[in-house]
């Protein structure tokens, strides 16, 4: 009745989005996704499709998993991603055996390690992945914070100036591609982002579509950055106002300087402007330079916990 079989690319699009837009559509912040949507994951720099595999019940399809393998890394790691099962199919064993084939996948390739996440609250994931093996190894947040007031606490830091990065100018895509690198060296799962990939982040991604850059400059020197987004179909679909900061780093020599908080405000006025009543953002809870605490200290508060699972092949 169960049978699981690879993805076909140039067939299987639409299947993978209806799974997706059914499978995850409870999640407050995914939102539905289209066909062109998928085409622009799917040319992502580092994307491939050679561990995507589609589960078939009777003929009909059933769910999906990603055993993903960056093709631009050297690392001998992996990715569990996209595991999804639709409602009328769970509680027949079909998420384990999609995480079986995906673990039999990247073995197959000579993966060593796999990595995969669930929000703490998805008991079903959670039991699933631990079934395995997987062990928890970090652990992430989703912050929020109101934009109604922002309040004064930090105001602008003596030498730091903020500018909005110009854009159409390739060298100052080159610019946040090299001070993204630097600031986030030393941070879990980090592996060098090319060029490509800045600009694909900036102009291709599909869902924030709507962005703002902004550079932390010292004496002229740029020492950090932030990249601020909305998301307009999400806000759309969950009847929500949100606006994300989606990333944000400081040269280590410049931190605790005031540098940060004065991107993250710069970053929350304009989110402001747009409309937008809540900024939200990922953070790791175990982030190096202690960013938790600047953000707590900007009024963000924890809404959700995400576990980071990590499995050994060797």
């Amino acid at each position: 009745m169960l049978k699981i079989r690879s993805f076909r690319k140039g067939f299987d699009e639409p299947v993978f989005v209806d799974i997706f837009n059914v499978a995850f559509g409870d999640y407050d912040d995914i939102r539905t996704v289209t066909l062109e949507d998928f085409g622009k994951m799917m040319d992502a720099p580092r994307y491939n499709t050679d561990g995507l595999f589609i589960a078939e019940w009777d003929g009909e399809p059933a769910g999906m998993v990603d055993a993903y393998a960056d093709k631009l890394s050297s690392e001998r790691k992996g990715i569990i991603q996209y595991l999804g099962v639709l409602p009328e199919f769970r509680r027949r064993g079909v998420g384990g055996r999609l995480l079986e084939r995906a673990l039999e996948s990247h073995d197959s390739r000579g993966t060593r390690v796999v990595d995969a996440w669930a929000q703490s609250d998805r008991r079903a994931c959670v039991y699933l992945f631990e079934s395995f093996g997987f062990k928890s190894v970090r652990v992430t947040s989703m912050i929020k914070k109101s934009l109604v007031d922002l309040g004064s606490s930090f105001e602008k830091a003596d030498g730091v100036c903020v500018r909005e990065m110009r854009v159409g100018d390739d060298s100052e895509v080159a610019l946040l591609n090299r001070l993204d690198n630097e600031a986030f060296s030393e941070h879990f799962n980090y592996r060098p982002k090319s060029v490509e990939e800045t600009r694909y982040g900036l102009f291709e991604m599909p869902w924030f579509k709507v962005q703002k850059v902004f550079f932390a400059c010292v004496r002229d020197e740029p020492v950090g950055y932030v990249i601020a987004g909305v998301d307009v179909g999400l806000n759309e679909e969950k009847k929500v106002e949100y606006g994300w900061v989606l990333d944000v780093g400081v040269l280590k020599r410049h931190r605790r300087m005031g540098v940060g908080a004065n991107l993250m405000l710069q970053s929350m006025r304009w989110l402001r402007a747009q409309g937008m009543r809540d900024v939200l953002l990922y953070v790791d809870d175990l982030n190096p330079t202690g960013a938790m605490k600047l953000y707590e200290g900007l009024g963000f508060r924890v809404t959700r916990k995400n576990l980071i699972y990590r499995l050994n092949l060797a």
